[in-house]
């Protein structure tokens, strides 16, 4: 069967049920969608009457904040490709039966292509009845894509559910306690299933307005390679897409947070906090701060955190944004400029980084795998000798003093001659840096002569010499200021104000990362750097074999 972009997924098991049936049910799911699963809770519906079933109100109990934790844990683990979201709008405790839940289909952020149950047909001629039936309860639920297709999930299903039966617990029909207006903060970057259980459990909480602190600037200093999280304004438009999917009827408030607390201590609607195991404490220190400013405590509802069955040594435990951020060291964040003027073939990289920051190391090990490594520090170095162009024009410009007896150029003197005047220092890269990529050319034809595939230029000064003009791709190395400090302290003797001084001279991190296609950290055991590279590599390798091909190219 063909693979959809977008489905929705229909439970029609009983709640009590659902937490043994949901791997079965996600897993056969998966085989059928490729980007976004919905995913809409109706307990007891029969698909096999014949007669056009209706939505109803399903009314939250103390069990579904389990299920929903349990749909993610499950989604995170069987099909974490996929973007899971469950739909709420029909759980809500109303007592009049008589209304429906949707007056009209709810528009999703994206039309759902294919409707999926895992109601249990008894009898294979009932398959087509239920389909169809299936169809039009999709189509009065939400905006469905005009020819959606509809899929009976239960032959893949019936084993698997049959043999899981007797360990099904009671249910718990009690009611679950839910508050007008619900607080929660966090960073929230790249939506992840944590992120989405502890937002579906504050959706399902609130009945009038959920108010949602989003870390920005101070709070982010601490955090993990912070230079990989997304922009502030990228986040919240993720959040507002994924709640307004979730539970349409609340009101959103999405502020940003420049200190721990926010308005959950000066908000005097707000009722509920929902926190997790690591964050109980911030909820804790909330009530005093609200009872020091005369406002009623929160009620303090904790969730548990989801185990990241795919973490690596280096990584947390728990499904968390900075292991996610981790992962994506070594791979393509954003795609290459194209070059038409480029040859194809060797592949240039150009690696840059700041000082301390492991650019070279990293260039090494590239180097170990098959790659010519071109270093624009050693090319400079050539450009001073005497008798070279680069060489009279210097001495032209900033005069025979800088000339030492044996005729090569006193660099200290120079230097002295340029620091902290952006005038003369822009009249010294002005003459150097154009004769660097004239010698990297030089080298690469040479690269190419040797029969490599691949070119690493290490420049510290790539990006502000404008050399990503002759490389296909910009590899960036970086490493936090305090590490990076101590670093070049260690190495150069230099005190930790001069070395902190150098690197504020420097392109920042966040600077180096807005311009990267590949990111590398070197923060960790050199292990950990090598298997970057490694994937880093392979990765290269597949974009070179694809771009070849792409092109009708034989090397």
């Amino acid at each position: 069967m063909s693979m959809f972009s977008t489905g929705v997924l229909v439970l029609t098991s009983p709640l009590h049920t659902l937490p043994l049936r949901l791997a079965p049910v996600l897993k056969s799911a998966a085989k059928l969608v490729e980007h976004t699963l919905y995913v809409h809770l109706h307990p007891g519906l029969n698909l096999g009457t014949g007669c056009p079933p209706r939505p109803v109100f399903i009314p939250p109990s103390v069990d579904l904040p389990g299920l929903i934790s349990r749909l993610y844990s499950n989604a995170a683990d069987i099909c974490s490709h996929l973007d899971v979201r469950l739909l709420l709008a029909n759980i809500h405790a109303q007592q009049d039966v008589t209304l429906d839940p949707f007056p009209s289909p709810q528009t999703l952020s994206r039309s759902p292509e294919v409707v999926m149950t895992d109601f249990p047909i008894k009898d294979s001629g009932q398959t087509s009845l239920v389909a169809r039936c299936l169809q039009v309860y999709a189509g009065s639920c939400y905006v469905c894509a005009p020819s959606i297709s509809s899929v009976i999930l239960w032959p893949q299903l019936k084993e698997a559910m049959e043999e899981q039966e007797e360990n099904v617990k009671e249910n718990d029909s009690t009611p679950l306690d839910t508050y007008g207006d619900v607080v929660v903060g966090g960073t929230f970057d790249r939506l992840h299933g944590a992120h989405r259980t502890l937002l579906n459990i504050c959706c399902l909480m609130a009945n009038r307005r959920f108010l949602i602190g989003v870390c920005d600037q101070e709070l982010l200093k601490n955090k993990v390679l912070k230079e990989l999280i997304e922009p502030y304004s990228r986040r919240v438009q993720k959040l507002r897409e994924f709640l307004n999917d979730v539970k349409p009827s609340l009101q959103y408030d999405i502020v940003p947070l420049s200190d721990p607390f926010g308005p959950s201590v000066s908000d005097a609607e707000l009722q509920c906090i929902v926190v997790s195991e690591e964050t109980r404490r911030g909820g804790e220190a909330v009530n005093r701060k609200r009872a020091e400013n005369g406002l009623p405590e929160l009620v303090l509802y904790e969730i548990p955190l989801i185990k990241d069955a795919h973490h690596a040594d280096t990584e947390e435990e728990k499904i968390s944004s900075s292991s996610l951020r981790t992962r994506l060291l070594g791979t393509l964040l954003a795609p290459p400029t194209p070059h038409p003027a480029l040859a194809r073939l060797p592949y240039m990289i150009g690696l840059t980084g700041g000082s301390g920051s492991g650019k070279s190391s990293i260039a090494r090990r590239l180097e170990a795998l098959g790659a010519a490594r071109i270093d624009a520090d050693q090319l400079g170095h050539e450009t001073y000798r005497p008798g070279t162009a680069a060489y009279h024009r210097i001495v032209q410009e900033f005069g025979t003093d800088i000339v030492n007896e044996d005729k090569t150029i006193d660099r200290r003197a120079l230097g002295m001659k340029v620091f902290g005047n952006k005038e003369r220092l822009k009249a010294l890269t002005s003459i150097v840096w154009p004769e660097i990529a004239l010698l990297v050319k030089e080298r690469v034809q040479q690269a190419k002569e040797d029969g490599k595939q691949v070119c690493v230029l290490d420049a510290a000064v790539l990006l502000q010499a404008g050399w990503t003009d002759i490389v296909h791709e910009v590899w960036v190395a970086i490493i936090p200021e305090e590490e990076a400090v101590r670093r070049i302290v260690q190495r150069d003797g230099v005190s930790q104000e001069d070395a902190l001084r150098r690197l504020q001279s420097q392109w920042s991190n966040v600077q180096l990362v807005e311009r990267a296609n590949v990111v590398l950290c070197t923060l960790w055991e050199p292990d950990v750097t090598q298997r970057q590279v490694m994937k880093a590599w392979t990765l290269l390798q597949v974009r070179i074999e694809q771009r070849q091909e792409d092109a009708g190219f034989q090397p």
